[in-house]
């Protein structure tokens, strides 16, 4: 099958935005918590993947954990889940009139607490089920190390990965859709989405289940005793007003306007 043209993934991506916009809440709400898990296994597939490579090499850790992480992505765009970072390309029928402002938050708001509470799900369902304990505690230090370092980012460095990130991602989702082969999009998710990790950028859906988890394990002492870093600012508060309010913004303006206007405005507008 030929692949879609830039015009044409434009005006696929902008129906796919309206469709989305009309979606019952029942089923919203079902969607967005299923992408907050899918996002969730690609974190802890990362953690697991990378526990033991940061201390070899951590390009080298950081390119394998971003391709592993895909897989969140790949999940959310073949079995169908609703992502609040890909729905900032809600923009572009935003743009182009075929939505209003009114659908626009609607989607955000419902699938954005839906991703938090599918991602804290799993958070929960792999915390009881005591993989953190793996190679001696090795994947919970990795776990706590990653959540530690991101609610200690400043507010403009953690905006600014939020940007990069979404931008990444967006264009991911922007790929994905010239392909109605499930190879194709495979091969959309993966790149982008290595390359947003391995540079270090800021997914706030991620984070829902990376900062919770490392929250999570702040009570288990076998790792505790293992973490060699001063462990600050990980609880509730600095999670949601040290990483996920920055990022989340930085998201909204990666995707947003980076990909959705940009694109509605060279491809869409009249």
């Amino acid at each position: 099958m030929p692949l879609k043209s830039p015009p044409e993934i434009a005006s696929a991506i902008c129906k796919v935005g309206v469709e989305k916009s009309k979606l019952p809440l029942g089923k919203m709400f079902v969607l967005g918590m299923l992408a907050g898990v899918y996002i969730g296994f690609g974190c802890q597939l990362m953690i697991t993947v990378t526990q033991d490579l940061a201390s070899i090499s951590l390009g080298l850790s950081q390119l394998l954990g971003g391709a592993v992480f895909s897989v969140g992505l790949m999940l959310v765009v073949i079995a169908g889940a609703e992502l609040f970072t890909g729905n900032c390309l809600m923009t572009i029928p935003l743009c182009s009139g075929e939505i209003d402002w009114r659908g626009l938050t609607r989607n955000w708001i419902i699938v954005y607490i839906s991703n938090f509470i599918g991602s804290v799900l799993l958070a929960s369902i792999v915390f009881l089920s005591g993989l953190y304990s793996m190679g001696n505690y090795a994947v919970g230090v990795r776990a706590i190390s990653i959540a530690n370092m991101k609610v200690n980012l400043p507010f403009i460095q953690a905006l600014m990965r939020g940007i990069g990130c979404n931008w990444l991602v967006c264009l991911a989702v922007w790929l994905a859709n010239s392909s109605d082969t499930v190879t194709g999009k495979i091969l959309s998710c993966i790149f982008p989405i290595m390359a947003f990790v391995a540079i270090g950028f800021e997914h706030s859906v991620a984070n829902m289940y990376f900062i919770p988890m490392g929250i999570f394990l702040k009570g288990v002492p076998e790792i505790m005793v293992r973490v060699r870093e001063p462990i600050t600012n990980l609880t509730w508060e600095g999670f949601l007003c040290n990483n996920l309010l920055p990022v989340t913004i930085g998201n909204i303006i990666g995707g947003g306007f980076f990909v959705g206007m940009l694109y509605w405005y060279a491809y869409l507008r009249k």
